[in-house]
């Protein structure tokens, strides 16, 4: 049985890294999927494919990746209602943006919260992972099976991953309660305050 494991992290170097590690580790990439905050454009696009033209077309962003780069050789770029440009690849990825070729408004955020818990992660914590890649930060989600559960969740702790239950009450604090498909996404000098305030945790 798979389980799915996630972690938040605050630049898409970090979660590269946890990207790398749990390939390193013999996860299969259609198995890992990332999506990072591209509202800054750090990420031009080179070498990337139209995550949203491809789903619409049934390629999927697991087909766009290929069998023999890693995941982080297929990037895409796509927006996602509330979030903003974004950078993904993966399942969860390919949920978000078959939700964006279907036109369903709103239904990209849906997909990824709607996605993280068909697979089992508590909506509580999908709600803060949505808030948290909206904010500059960036998500990535494993599925293994039920014996490197563990493993997985140790190699995405490794390279800095936020703490949730934290980063969900700073949120809650400022009046946050829950992600919303409807509101503005963060500008780019938004999302370098907002990545800021957490340089030194």
């Amino acid at each position: 049985m798979k389980r799915t494991v996630s972690a938040l992290y605050d630049t898409y170097s970090a979660a590269s890294s946890a990207v790398s590690a749990l390939e390193s580790a013999g996860i299969p990439h259609s198995d890992i999927s990332v999506v990072a905050n591209n509202s800054d454009n750090w990420h031009k696009g080179e070498n990337s494919s139209d995550v949203a033209d491809d789903a619409g077309k049934g390629a999927g962003i697991g087909a766009a990746v290929g069998g023999l780069g890693g995941l982080l050789t297929g990037l895409g770029l796509m927006a996602i209602p509330g979030v903003g440009p974004v950078v993904a690849a993966g399942w969860l990825a390919a949920t978000a943006a078959g939700a964006v070729a279907g036109a369903a408004v709103g239904g990209a955020a849906g997909g990824i919260i709607g996605g993280l818990t068909e697979a089992g992660v508590p909506e509580r914590d999908a709600h803060v992972y949505a808030e948290g890649v909206r904010r500059g930060g960036a998500l990535v989600t494993a599925r293994v099976d039920e014996g490197r559960e563990s493993t997985a969740k140790g190699i995405l702790e490794r390279h800095k991953a936020v703490n949730l239950s934290a980063r969900g009450d700073a949120y809650r604090a400022s009046g946050w309660s829950a992600f919303d498909p409807a509101a503005p996404a963060y500008t780019a000098d938004e999302v370098v305050r907002e990545r800021s305030r957490y340089n030194s945790l």
